[in-house]
């Protein structure tokens, strides 16, 4: 036997008969944001819609004036008739009650929403020309939209606003750290940033080889190493061993040369065992799948958010990330810009920074000028009006024939970080010291480990 679904006839004549007895409580459903939709009762919805339409034309709500409307749209049989619109008013409960009823009615939709969800996920479950990631990614999106509908924003008042900035600038102005994001490790960047803010979606561009992914996986390291957060690191033409050892090796300042080939010493051995440990008890989650989703990225990022919570998403990188194929005639630009605009929500929905990390187009090769633009991006507009900050790695011995390429004793070299995008702060360039041989990233005036 069918069970019947959450409902409360009672609280629905109760604040239907309210309302046409106190104007107050019209007031008080709108503003409570109740609509006909929430009654369980296809009449009382046809009734909660014709009150709103006398609202909405400036005339009173009351007995007379509903059932005029209600015949003149012809719906007073279907809403039971003028004899049931005035028992409503019989039914009616005091103004100061009017809040308790709402919220009843208001709870009991939500729980209908949610069993009805419950059993649409089901039979997708059983429809096996679903793919799994098809089904749980729609289950996730519709579970999370009737957690959305009954948590929906309200205005904020200005002094409601100004209060808590004041607040936060007094609370910064008396500490020392005046860092409000995420520290990047690197000063000048922490500097021109404020940290990576939670929420923004950071897209770091370069040509290959230019050291982005040694870059990421820099801040990534920071970041895991000194917040209680877990970063995830999506690596879609990296192996998870061959990041670790990348990781291992600017740790540990042992040349990854040497961790390929086993020839390390005892002394190099301890200093790996040391930085193994650090980077073990970090809360680094590496996926290296090599053909992924967005909608897989928000699955296993919302998993990894409920266990561990999440200080920085990093994504290597944007454009090996599948489209999502609804449109078959869509173009790869469009699918972008797609990816771009998920990958900004996936970052406020997480409240974390996303890094997200790009290629060049070649049309950089073509000009005497090699330094980055903003036209370089590929499918650049999307990508740029998604991001938050737009950063271009370039170093300048890259492009440099082996003859005249400076000779180092070190192999250290100074590469230029130019955020040539910041749309909550400055612009400008930031040099930063790369050790390739260990695939780490420095300050300029400090060039040390972590």
């Amino acid at each position: 036997m069918a069970r019947e679904l959450p409902h409360s006839i009672e609280a629905e004549q109760s604040i239907l008969g309210a309302m046409l007895v106190y104007p107050s409580l019209v007031r008080m459903a709108i503003d409570q944001d109740l609509h006909a939709e929430e009654f369980y009762v296809e009449a009382h919805q046809r009734i909660y819609r014709c009150m709103m339409d006398l609202v909405d034309s400036g005339q009173s709500v009351d007995i007379t004036t509903l059932i005029t409307r209600l015949n003149d749209t012809e719906q007073l049989a279907l809403a039971g008739g003028a004899d049931y619109v005035i028992k409503l008013s019989d039914s009616a409960v005091s103004s100061a009650n009017g809040i308790f009823y709402i919220d009843i009615i208001k709870e009991r939709y939500h729980l209908r929403r949610l069993i009805e969800t419950a059993e649409q996920i089901a039979e997708e479950g059983f429809d096996t020309g679903s793919s799994l990631d098809e089904v749980l990614d729609h289950a996730e999106k519709e579970i999370l939209e009737v957690t959305r509908s009954r948590r929906a924003s309200e205005f904020q008042s200005s002094k409601e606003v100004v209060s808590r900035v004041i607040k936060e600038l007094v609370a910064l102005r008396e500490s020392d750290n005046h860092i409000t994001g995420v520290r990047t490790g690197y000063q000048d960047l922490d500097r021109m940033t404020n940290g990576f803010q939670r929420g923004d979606l950071i897209i770091l561009a370069a040509r290959p080889a230019m050291g982005k992914t040694a870059l990421a996986l820099n801040l990534g390291m920071y970041t895991a190493l000194r917040n209680p957060g877990a970063v995830a690191f999506f690596s879609l033409e990296m192996p998870a061993d061959s990041l670790m050892k990348r990781l291992l090796s600017a740790k540990s300042q042992v040349e990854g040369n040497k961790l390929r080939g086993g020839n390390i010493t005892d002394e190099e051995l301890n200093r790996l065992n040391e930085a193994g440990n650090e980077l073990g008890a970090a809360k680094i989650f590496i996926d290296d799948s090599a053909s992924i989703k967005v909608s897989q990225i928000f699955s296993k990022c919302r998993k990894l958010m409920s266990e561990h919570g999440l200080s920085l998403i990093v994504i290597d990188y944007l454009q090996l990330i599948s489209g999502s194929g609804r449109n078959s005639g869509d173009n790869r630009q469009q699918e972008v810009s797609e990816i771009s605009r998920n990958l900004k929500i996936l970052a406020k929905e997480m409240n974390c920074p996303v890094i997200a990390l790009s290629q060049l187009s070649r049309s950089v090769e073509q000009r005497n000028d090699k330094q980055p633009m903003l036209s370089d991006l590929r499918e650049s507009g999307a990508i740029e009006q998604d991001a938050d900050i737009v950063m271009f790695l370039y170093r300048e011995d890259y492009y440099k024939k082996p003859g005249e390429q400076e000779e180092r004793a070190d192999v250290n070299e100074v590469v230029d970080l130019n955020l040539a995008k910041h749309r909550n702060g400055s612009v400008g360039h930031i040099s930063l010291v790369f050790n390739k041989s260990i695939s780490a990233f420095y300050n300029h005036i400090e060039e040390g480990g972590y």
